[in-house]
């Protein structure tokens, strides 16, 4: 049965790959992405809606989440697969350091706007993690900023933890209303991915032959569209993070701790303004 699906990060690299495909399977795909440029191209493309949102502003989010709210009656899947690695340490408008923002507060922030629209519909909600929580994650409740010992690839370490937490208390908390959540790790993917970091990635990723032994963007975006076009409870569990289509054998310590998970969506719901109490 075709789905509404909703791709942010889907004007390039897996995003877009995933948009693609779950469109030729005859969905309804909803293209959100930063570059008017990119969006426009992709949406064009596929004679899709579009909807343009920068990560590093929330009234952005905020914004979107009320277009998305008015614009469709049913959303079946939300892909929070927007996010990136990047330089030095920078604020956002709002505040946040960049790297947190993008790939945590701002997806934490749209699910939680639509979590009324995606109870209602038994939604799933897919985040597009990185094996990176599991080599270079620590996360300090008290310093979500990185206002110590920043380091670009631990801040997108952290970010990515910090899905997997997140995707963790989704269940937890709405799971017993008919919510489903995962994450999964897309593998080493031959995308612009870190070109415009300082991290130790970026010429790994900028090496035609390193590149040579990533994954295309089509290959990492099977687990996106396996995970948005099947159904929780028969082919994945929800709660789960995925790597090569199966619950991951290692994983962070910190992304077990249900204490943390739960410390970190309390946090994330303060400093976005967000009633934090539960269903």
């Amino acid at each position: 049965m075709p789905k509404t699906i909703v791709v942010t990060g889907a004007s390039d690299g897996i995003g877009a790959a995933g948009a693609r495909r779950l469109h030729r399977d005859g969905h309804r795909v909803v293209i959100v992405g930063r570059s008017p440029e990119k969006t426009a191209r992709i949406a064009d493309e596929l004679g899709a809606d579009r909807f343009l949102a920068d990560f590093t502003s929330l009234a952005d989010v905020r914004k979107l989440a009320a277009d998305l709210d008015a614009a469709y009656p049913r959303v079946d899947v939300l892909v929070n697969n927007a996010g990136g690695i990047f330089g030095d340490r920078e604020k956002t408008v709002d505040g946040f350091e960049k790297t947190f923002q993008i790939n945590h507060l701002a997806p934490f922030l749209l699910t939680n706007l639509l979590m009324d629209k995606l109870v209602a519909g038994k939604a799933s909600v897919i985040q597009t993690s990185s094996a990176g929580a599991r080599l270079f994650g620590k996360l300090d409740i008290d310093d979500l900023d990185h206002d110590h010992g920043y380091s670009a690839h631990r801040a997108y370490g952290t970010a990515k933890l910090e899905n997997i937490l997140f995707t963790r208390e989704l269940h937890a908390r709405y799971a017993s209303h008919g919510l489903s959540a995962a994450a999964f790790h897309p593998g080493a993917v031959a995308t612009n991915f870190a070109t415009g970091s300082k991290s130790f990635m970026r010429p790994i990723y900028s090496n035609p032959l390193s590149r040579l032994a990533m994954v295309s963007p089509e290959k990492g975006a099977r687990q996106l569209v396996w995970l948005a076009e099947t159904t929780p409870g028969v082919d994945w569990h929800s709660g789960t993070y995925y790597e090569n289509g199966r619950p991951a054998r290692r994983t962070n310590p910190q992304a077990d701790d249900s204490d943390l998970a739960r410390r970190l969506w309390n946090r994330s719901a303060d400093l976005t303004g967000l009633d934090i109490s539960a269903p």
